[in-house]
C-alpha cells in the first residue's frame, strides 16, 4: 500500500482506520473485552461487507504509537482486523510485537492472502468466501493445510446455496478436523433461525454464530 513503510521493525508504519475497545462480536472469543486494531485497505469487495469505510483513508502511524494506544486500554485480548490486515506487510511485525507485549492476539483475514508468515502465537480467523459474497474466486485454498487447532475458519452465508457450498467445502477439506469452523448468516439476507435449523438437521460439525456487536450496537463504528 502506498505510503506504508514495511522495512525494518523500527521503521514500520501502518495505515490505521481506528483503534478501539469493545467486546469481541465473533469467533470463539465472542464476548471477551478486546482492543480492535483496524487496518486500512482491502483488495476484496464482498457484497455484504460492513466495513467499507476501511477501504481508504486512515492515518499513517508508527508501530510504537500503535502499541502505546493498544496498551492504554489495559486489555489482554487484541484483534487485528480490517479491511484486510495482511494487505499491509507491516501487519506481520505488528502482530509479533503485540504478542511480545503479552497480548492474546487474533487476526481476522479474508482468506485471499497468504497466512504462512503470521506469527504462530496468533490465532488466525480465516474466511472462506461463499459464492454469495461475489468473491469466491479469491479464496486461497493453499491456506487450508496451514491451519492449526487454535485457528478458525469463518464462512458467511447469504442463502441456502451458500450453505450447500459451505457443507461441501467442510467435507472436501475436512475443515472441522483442522480447527473450529464458524457459520454466520448475512444480516438481513438469511434468517439466523433457518441457518441454525440446517446445521442441527445435518449434524454439521460447526459453530453457529451471530455478530454480537450488531445485536448490541447495530452498525455503529468503533463498536
Amino acid at each position: 500500500m502506498a505510503g506504508v513503510d514495511n522495512g525494518t521493525a523500527g521503521a514500520v508504519r501502518l495505515r490505521i482506520t481506528e483503534i478501539f475497545a469493545s467486546v469481541q462480536g465473533e469467533s470463539s472469543r465472542v464476548g471477551l473485552p478486546t482492543v480492535f486494531v483496524r487496518l486500512t485497505g482491502c483488495p476484496l469487495r464482498c457484497t455484504w461487507c460492513d466495513t467499507a469505510y476501511a477501504f481508504t483513508g486512515g492515518s499513517l502511524r508508527t508501530l510504537d504509537d500503535i502499541l502505546a494506544e493498544v496498551a492504554s486500554h489495559g486489555l489482554r485480548h487484541v484483534c487485528v482486523t480490517g479491511g484486510e490486515p495482511l494487505a499491509q506487510k507491516g501487519c506481520l511485525a505488528l502482530m509479533s510485537a503485540l504478542c511480545d507485549a503479552g497480548h492474546d492476539v487474533s487476526l481476522e483475514t479474508s482468506g485471499a492472502l497468504d497466512i504462512a508468515e503470521v506469527d504462530p502465537r496468533v490465532s488466525r480467523i480465516v474466511d472462506l468466501k461463499a459464492p454469495g459474497s461475489g468473491e469466491v474466486e479469491k479464496n486461497r485454498y493453499e491456506n487450508i493445510p496451514l491451519l492449526r487447532p487454535h485457528d478458525e475458519v469463518k464462512i458467511v452465508l447469504a442463502d441456502v446455496a451458500d450453505y450447500d457450498w459451505a457443507r461441501a467445502q467442510i467435507a472436501t477439506h475436512a475443515l472441522d478436523r483442522r480447527c473450529s469452523v464458524l457459520l454466520s448468516p448475512v444480516a438481513g439476507a438469511l434468517e439466523p433461525a433457518e441457518l441454525a435449523e440446517w446445521i442441527v438437521r445435518d449434524r454439521l460439525p460447526v459453530r453457529f454464530q451471530l455478530q454480537l456487536h450488531k445485536i448490541l450496537w447495530n452498525d455503529a463504528r468503533g463498536r
